[in-house]
């Protein structure tokens, strides 16, 4: 496959986008990072070749989304072949413990921003017979106790991508979940930031509680051994290049493990976790 095409990569400040849209630019492809911040994309653009475009994306916001499908498609040498829908953030703690507009604001980015993105892409993409890869987590499988509303996002991203996949079928597209476990990611620090803003807003009795779910959070933290981000990056190129590319990449141990653990009857996944959570220190 020609790799002179372009190819449109959401969230690219850091972490998996950062890689991800390096990656591909040095495959000779035309990357169009989505940042946040213009310094993120200069920092971007001076590990990058020429081709790669830094440009301000936020999706949630509709009308950066047009403008800059608008610019690549305006792209002549290399037409608007690839979505890679990776933007995203991640809020941790009980259902107790979320807020509604917390909820609402991590639904906003982790799924109707991924809507908004491809909405305004797919007219192009179909043209193209091009491809669009969703970024999951192991969360679109497993729903583990804590990390509810993350979880939530993700089975529907997972869902959206089902349903995308065989809509598409017929205009020559292929449709991907890229679902990686832990990874290398500043996602951590900002985890671990979260759960100590949230534990100042919620009340003593409510802390006092969910005592051991607590410490069940901050164990996994703790003893989480994320794998190289590269991992990632090079699924994503497969799923963009490959002739029959996969309909789900699980990436790491701790994916495959909750992809295998999702067939489990509930009641059996609810007792395995509880053991874990309340067993005494």
């Amino acid at each position: 496959m020609s790799h002179k095409k372009s190819i449109l990569i959401t969230g690219a400040s850091t972490g998996i986008g950062k890689v991800t849209a390096l990656h591909l630019d040095s495959l000779g492809f035309k990357v169009f990072a989505g940042v946040r911040k213009e310094e993120d994309g200069e920092k971007l653009r001076k590990k990058a070749s020429d081709k790669l475009e830094s440009m301000i994306l936020d999706v949630t916001d509709e009308q950066l989304i047009a403008t800059a499908v608008e610019r690549i498609s305006s792209e002549r040498d290399y037409p608007f072949f690839g979505l890679v829908n990776n933007a995203g953030i991640g809020i941790s703690g009980v259902i107790e413990a979320t807020t509604v507009s917390e909820f609402r604001r991590l639904m906003e980015v982790n799924l109707i921003g991924l809507h908004a993105m491809t909405f305004a892409s797919i007219p192009w993409l179909r043209k193209n017979h091009g491809r669009i890869v969703n970024i999951g987590s192991s969360s679109s499988y497993i729903a583990a106790p804590g990390g509810s509303a993350y979880a939530a996002s993700k089975f529907a991203v997972r869902a959206y991508t089902d349903s995308l996949r065989t809509e598409v079928a017929p205009f020559g597209m292929e449709v991907s979940l890229v679902a990686p476990g832990a990874i290398e990611s500043d996602i951590w620090a900002k985890n671990a930031a979260y759960k100590k803003k949230l534990r100042k807003t919620v009340s003593a009795e409510l802390l006092d509680i969910y005592r051991p779910f607590v410490r069940y959070g901050d164990k996994i933290l703790e003893d989480v051994k994320p794998l190289p981000t590269m991992k990632v990056a090079k699924a994503v190129e497969n799923a963009l290049v490959a002739k029959k590319p996969k309909a789900i990449y699980l990436i790491g141990p701790d994916a495959k493990k909750a992809f295998y653990f999702s067939g489990f009857p509930k009641r059996a996944l609810t007792k395995m976790f509880l053991k874990h959570i309340l067993k005494k220190e």
